[in-house]
């Protein structure tokens, strides 16, 4: 059994003596240190760090280490931070439409005990992969959403309260094929990560492979991101790609893809239930 630990994840403008005071009050605390790593955006000024320390002998309940902070170091050096706790499991919503690939591999990792996670629901616009969720034993939720989108307010207040019900920290969008609206995003921001493919802006719309295969590109990729206000412009935790030649078919390119996409989007996962993505800006900061 691993220990319990806390995380703390920060930034502020980079100064003399952040690590000294951060790393004395964990240990002056009875704390042992398992992880540390920082960053200084020298462009910008900025200090990021990211901090985990065992809590068995640690003097400061759970309940009162972020206010401990609070008081010693935030307003000091204009600090924000975040603080997580690894026995409190995340608890991720799936967010599916028709295409089963990126499913799939969420919930086999999910079942080989990669991650220390639990996954209360399953929330799709469609019937079609009620059958996977059941190979699973998922609860899978269908809310339709009409063409001209006039209950997309009513559905996603429904989703909305599925979500509370089920004590979600955070959604993924498993090539989910709706737009989430600037409400859900505002309650979950930094939350949501989503996955398409890296031809965004170019090749929009339908098929973006076989408009990149009519193209002759050489190269194709794929993007997992955070999910904002502004379409596919979060900030990117992870990207990969691949080349491609003139004897690959559009269908090759669409398999290529789709590995691609199974892969960035497990591995931008992974990052965020370790809690080594610090978001600054539109940008992410990625702890090794």
């Amino acid at each position: 059994m691993k220990k319990p630990t806390a995380i703390l994840l920060l930034h502020c403008p980079d100064q003399q003596g952040i690590i000294s005071e951060v790393t004395r009050f964990i240990t002056d605390n009875q704390g042992n240190i398992v992880y540390l790593d920082q960053y200084v955006d020298k462009q910008d000024g900025m200090f990021f760090m990211r901090i985990e320390w065992e809590l068995e002998n640690f003097l400061i309940p759970q309940e009162k280490i972020q206010e401990y902070i609070n008081t010693l170091y935030a307003q000091r050096y204009q600090m924000t931070c975040k603080l997580y706790f690894s026995d409190k499991r995340p608890r991720m919503a799936i967010f599916v439409s028709k295409m089963s690939h990126c499913l799939y591999d969420l919930l086999a990792r999910w079942k080989a005990g990669e991650w220390e996670i639990d996954i209360p629901c399953i929330v799709s616009n469609h019937e079609d992969l009620r059958y996977v969720a059941e190979q699973f034993d998922i609860p899978y939720y269908v809310f339709s959403i009409k063409k001209d989108h006039s209950n997309k307010a009513e559905v996603e207040a429904a989703e909305m309260e599925l979500l509370k019900k089920n004590q979600v920290t955070f959604i993924v969008l498993a090539r989910y094929m709706q737009i989430i609206s600037d409400e859900m995003i505002a309650a979950y921001p930094n939350h949501i990560i989503n996955i398409h493919h890296s031809f965004l802006p170019a090749f929009v719309g339908a098929k973006p492979y076989h408009q990149a295969w009519e193209r002759g590109v050489k190269i194709i990729g794929a993007t997992s991101h955070y999910v904002t206000a502004e379409l596919d412009a979060g900030p990117i935790i992870e990207q990969d790609v691949t080349r491609i030649t003139h004897k690959d078919t559009p269908e090759s390119l669409v398999l290529k893809g789709k590995d691609l996409e199974k892969i960035v989007l497990s591995h931008a996962v992974s990052k965020h239930i370790q809690r080594k993505i610090l978001t600054y800006k539109n940008k992410t900061i990625i702890f090794s």
